[in-house]
């Protein structure tokens, strides 16, 4: 057979073939292989010491399943108007909205996740306090964890978490030179929204999930499991640090794309 007419069969057969083996995620590393979901917005909120490029892992793995995402970036000066960034973000979409909240964040979806457009909150490491509760509430009855002794104050009330302890407790399960980084933009937290009291909880009406991390040294593990528990959030424990988002990536989208999913 001549070489051209053998080539155009060929590519008509790849052609075929091709869609069949993306169909069947074939050599693909996705972490689901579902298709694509329909108007669905990830709002990603972080805590407090991060910003919004803490999702920068978890971003490409939920746009390649065609969720949209918005990472907001947190004032960190009340929880009230971190909330109101939250539903900013809320009211620019069109159709459904899964908030996730990382430590501080969880406290923010909490506050801010009310609206008839969101279908669920996912926490990751994260706080969840009730109607009238605060972070330090849900803190107080837990002996302070090592990590506070390397708080740092300004003159502002603003507390950052000193290099040292950043890489041992916050970032423990990245590489040091990797939690050098984080902590040097690290953004700081007026030391009053530890106080700030939740008004209406979310996840007294919504469907919740937990990205539960095995090796915890920031929110006590026995806390985030009685939260869990409390809100009847379902649990999936990762072998990860508080950073799990960044160290265990795959891992924390899949939780968040069980909770997508579960919108359909």
């Amino acid at each position: 057979m001549p070489l051209y007419p053998r080539l155009i069969r060929l590519a008509a057969a790849g052609a075929l073939v091709l869609p069949l083996l993306m169909m069947s995620g074939c050599g693909s590393g996705d972490v689901h292989a579902a298709a694509p979901v329909a108007d669905v917005t990830t709002i990603l909120v972080h805590g407090a010491w991060a910003d919004g490029s803490s999702w920068s892992r978890i971003t490409p793995l939920l746009q390649a399943r065609g969720i949209k995402v918005m990472a907001v970036q947190l004032n960190r000066n009340s929880l009230r108007e971190d909330a109101l960034i939250v539903r900013r973000a809320i009211e620019a979409q069109t159709g459904k909205v899964v908030l996730v909240g990382h430590s501080y964040g969880g406290s923010v979806i909490t506050e801010a996740g009310g609206d008839n457009k969101v279908g669920a909150l996912v926490y990751v490491a994260a706080f969840a306090p009730g109607d009238g509760e605060s972070i330090s509430d849900l803190i107080s009855p837990y002996p302070p964890g090592a990590w506070q002794a390397g708080l740092v104050a300004d003159s502002a009330g603003y507390l950052r978490l000193d290099p040292g302890t950043y890489a041992t407790y916050f970032a423990s399960d990245l590489p040091k030179a990797e939690a050098a980084v984080l902590a040097s933009s690290q953004g700081p937290l007026l030391g009053s929204v530890l106080q700030d009291k939740v008004t209406n909880a979310a996840w007294k009406t919504k469907a919740s999930y937990w990205a539960l991390s095995s090796k915890e040294q920031m929110i006590p593990a026995a806390l985030q499991q009685g939260e869990a528990a409390r809100i009847n959030a379902r649990v999936t424990t990762i072998d990860g640090g508080h950073t799990e988002l960044l160290s265990h990536p795959k891992d924390v989208a899949a939780v968040i794309l069980d909770a997508v999913d579960h919108l359909q």
